[in-house]
């Protein structure tokens, strides 16, 4: 059975709760509702007691029918009285049974909702290395699926108290017509439970693989949805369909078997039912054949007997379905309960920022055999642009990594403004930086609604006059609607390079006081590139600013270049000056960046000066002015 727990393996922050741990937790979450718990506690007493007469009843018209009169002894009043009681009972036992109902389902709705708040938040919370560590769809299963798992659990709740109060009532009246025949009946009552027992820890392991399962389904899905296009362009719509089918494959077997293990349960029960229906029936029937019981007492025992077994059989079911509930829970809790990565010393409210940046010998590793910067130290002033370039793996992303915070480093300082950034609060810190992404995110909605996003409060009047001070708003000639143009799904309507421009304008609104710009120029064309650079240009005035550099157009604007290697700084200075020294600069640049330069671009054989045009197979070269602002957009150095 290997092959059904393949991939199905807790994540690394999944923990144990005890039963009396989730039971107690989950109470906090009912607490506020307790007047409406209440109301359904009553409710479910009163369904009960309705569905408790019914047999009380019957049994009294049977004894009516068979006292010393006979049917001459029954009078049609009794008849009719009798019918009567019944139909009203039957009215009462439907009107509290859909009241309790409608309540509970209230009762859970709220629950439910209060418990997926509370893991979307703790999502939310945790930092970026969580992601780098656990796939999204998993994250998501537990606040969707597994809170959708416990609230169909919880309304089974009010049916097994509502059937083990019936059970309560019936014994108690039982033990008043003659208690050795109650006490046989409640003799049978410890196989239910010890059958359940014996089915509650295996219930739990395969309801745990259950939920992991639904898990990897919805990675499978998640994957394929968002890497669709890629998929197309390779032509791998088969293979995807063939890793999905191979997943759900795994969620059927896994749920069969569950089904199978659960399943169990019901033949063991009605097994020992029947033989307690069969030591009832000749017990009743002897003790009718000697006078000890009427016959009607006889018959509500019988009637008993089912009512009160059926309450048995649903607990053990319940028991199983208990499990799967609790077991959702505890994965909701361990999302919720997931040690932070990155600590915090003190709470410290940040209302205004210089922007000041000095790393003092920090080491930081993503992983014990993933050491990125081993001694660190750097001093950015407030209000200094700073580019970062060198090769891959140099510790580029990892600097702006730390300054926002996303992630813990092991060793040294940081501080910002001079204070240790471990002590400053979050939220309120977070709210002075500003982050650009090599890739950019647009979420539905209009072009206003992303740019908007840094600053709800702006009016449609502010945002036009932010959105035009990018290259004196000439790219909103390009957008069919303006500004009120749809993006599509995560700006799939948008070019890269407007995406860029609308990103731009949102970091224009949020104003932040620290700027971190992983290169936003990689993937555009030379002309978007240049409305893109007077937009930094505005965005590197007077703020202090980090930027992973590409295009060595961003570069030449910075104040200061750092060339990293191995998680040092190597060389720093202008980019005149790195090129004088003939050091790594130099090399990176003739490597990567000489090729973006004017003068390489002039000096290149196939260019001709405007008034020397030359024939290529008899057509004539078309002539062109380069132009300082529209570089090649070949790509340089990567993260």
């Amino acid at each position: 059975m290997g092959f059904l727990r393949a991939g199905l393996e807790a994540e690394a922050y999944d923990r144990e709760y005890t039963n009396r741990e989730l039971i107690a937790r989950l109470g906090g979450y009912f607490r506020p509702w307790l007047g409406r718990f209440g109301t359904i506690v009553l409710l479910v007493t009163l369904f009960s007691l309705a569905q408790t007469g019914a047999p009380i009843l019957a049994a009294q018209g049977i004894e009516l029918m068979t006292g010393s009169g006979g049917v001459q002894a029954l009078a049609n009043s009794s008849i009719l009285l009798i019918s009567l009681a019944l139909l009203l009972l039957g009215v009462l036992t439907w009107a509290f049974n859909w009241a309790r109902r409608l309540l509970t389902t209230m009762l859970i709705g709220d629950i439910v909702l209060a418990l997926r708040l509370d893991g979307f938040s703790a999502a939310m919370n945790h930092d970026l290395s969580f992601y780098d560590k656990y796939q999204s769809g998993r994250i998501v299963s537990r606040i969707t699926s597994d809170s959708d798992e416990f609230g169909r659990v919880s309304v089974l709740v009010t049916d097994v108290f509502s059937q083990l109060l019936l059970s309560l009532m019936l014994f108690v009246v039982l033990l008043t017509i003659e208690w050795r025949l109650a006490l046989l009946v409640l003799g049978l009552a410890p196989v239910a439970f010890i059958v359940s027992n014996l089915f509650r820890d295996i219930a739990r392991r395969i309801t745990q693989q259950s939920q992991r399962v639904v898990a990897n389904v919805n990675v499978s899905i998640q994957d394929a949805v968002t890497g669709i296009n890629v998929a197309k362009n390779f032509r791998r719509e088969q293979g995807i369909y063939e890793e999905f089918q191979e997943v759900n494959n795994q969620s059927y077997a896994v749920n069969t078997w569950r089904g199978i293990v659960l399943a169990g349960v019901f033949p063991v029960l009605t097994f020992f039912s029947s033989v307690g229906t069969g030591i009832l029936l000749y017990a009743g029937g002897y003790s009718v054949s000697q006078s000890i019981i009427t016959m009607g007492a006889w018959y509500l025992f019988i009637n008993s007997l089912d009512r009160f077994w059926f309450p048995m059989l649903q607990l053990s079911a319940f028991w199983s379905q208990f499990q799967a509930g609790l077991s959702a829970t505890e994965r909701i809790f361990a999302l919720i309960d997931a040690a932070p990565v990155v600590n915090q010393t003190d709470d410290r409210q940040v209302e205004k920022l210089r922007g000041e940046i000095e790393f003092r010998n920090v080491s930081f590793r993503y992983s014990e055999k993933e050491q990125v910067l081993p001694d660190f130290s750097l001093r950015i002033r407030a209000g200094e642009s700073v580019a970062l370039v060198g090769h891959t793996g140099a510790g580029k992303s990892s600097i702006a990594k730390l300054v926002t915070r996303f992630y813990e480093f092991q060793g040294g300082e940081l501080l910002i403004d001079g204070q240790d950034i471990r002590s400053l609060d979050l939220k309120s810190y977070r709210r002075h930086l500003g982050i650009v992404n090599q890739t950019p995110f647009l979420f539905a909605g209009t072009v206003t609604d992303n740019i908007r996003y840094a600053k709800p409060s702006l009016s449609d009047e502010e945002v036009e006059r932010i959105a035009r001070q990018i290259a004196g708003g000439d790219w909103l000639e390009t957008l069919p609607d303006g500004l009120q143009t749809d993006v599509g799904e995560r700006g799939a309507r948008l070019s890269m390079g407007q995406r860029q421009l609308v990103v731009l304008a949102r970091m224009l609104a949020h104003n932040p006081a620290i700027f971190i710009l992983d290169e936003a120029t990689a993937s555009v064309d030379p002309f978007t590139e240049a409305q893109i650079q007077q937009t930094l240009d505005l965005l590197f005035h007077k703020r202090t600013s980090i930027v992973i550099a590409h295009r060595l157009s961003t570069v030449r604007a910075a104040d200061r270049i750092l060339v990293l290697r191995q998680g040092a700084i190597i060389e720093e200075g202008s980019h005149e000056q790195l090129m004088e020294q003939g050091g790594h600069y130099a090399e990176l640049y003739n490597t990567y960046f000489r090729h973006q330069s004017l003068e390489y671009i002039n000096a290149r054989p196939d260019r001709q000066p405007p008034d020397q045009p030359s024939r290529s197979r008899g057509t004539a070269a078309q002539t062109s002015t380069p132009s300082p602002t529209a570089p090649n957009p070949a790509s340089a150095i990567s993260l």
